[in-house]
């Protein structure tokens, strides 16, 4: 296993949209074992194949408290919705930067497991909200789409200038 590069808003390849995924072999079962590796060191609770820069359907995620319940979830549809909450969100491509959003409190989706099997399930709580938050990454969107523009505007130039101060840093570690 080996860990992958998160891209970090506002770089333009997370706006890509992901194809789905059609073949399901070992190089699609070791990208999904790369990204839990690179999801638990971050350390996350989900990352999206699109956040390592892997234009395709998939996603995972961990939301148990022990993180030993990995969970990966590969073409997923939303079937239904119901409710909604806003939960604080933060997000491993816009690193330090938490804001509520707003998602439905409780979701069934449609999906293929590793093996291309087909599974459904309902989810609420922390993991619904994982689940649309990395969703979301499948079709281009950040949780910073749902902040003002002012807001989205001041959240990128935090970031510019984080990473200004880290340059130094690292070029001479």
């Amino acid at each position: 296993m080996s860990l992958l590069n998160i891209l970090e808003f506002p770089d333009p390849r997370l706006r890509t949209r992901a194809q789905p995924v059609t073949t399901f072999d070992s190089a699609l079962k070791k990208l999904a074992e790369d990204m839990l590796e690179t999801m638990y060191d971050a350390p996350g609770i989900g990352l999206a194949a699109t956040q390592v820069d892997r234009h395709v359907q998939m996603l995972v995620l961990d939301v148990s408290e022990e993180k030993n319940a990995p969970m990966i979830i590969v073409n997923p549809r939303i079937l239904e919705k119901e409710g909604t909450e806003t939960c604080q969100e933060g997000c491993l491509s816009v690193p330090g930067i938490f804001a509520d959003v707003e998602r439905a409190e409780r979701i069934r989706l449609a999906a293929q497991d590793i093996e291309g099997k087909p599974i459904e399930f309902e989810a609420d709580g922390l993991l619904a909200v994982c689940i649309q938050h990395e969703m979301d990454h499948l079709i281009g969107k950040l949780f910073v789409d749902y902040l003002s523009p002012l807001k989205r505007d001041m959240v990128r130039k935090k970031l510019e200038k984080q990473r200004r101060h880290a340059e130094p840093a690292s070029a001479s570690a």
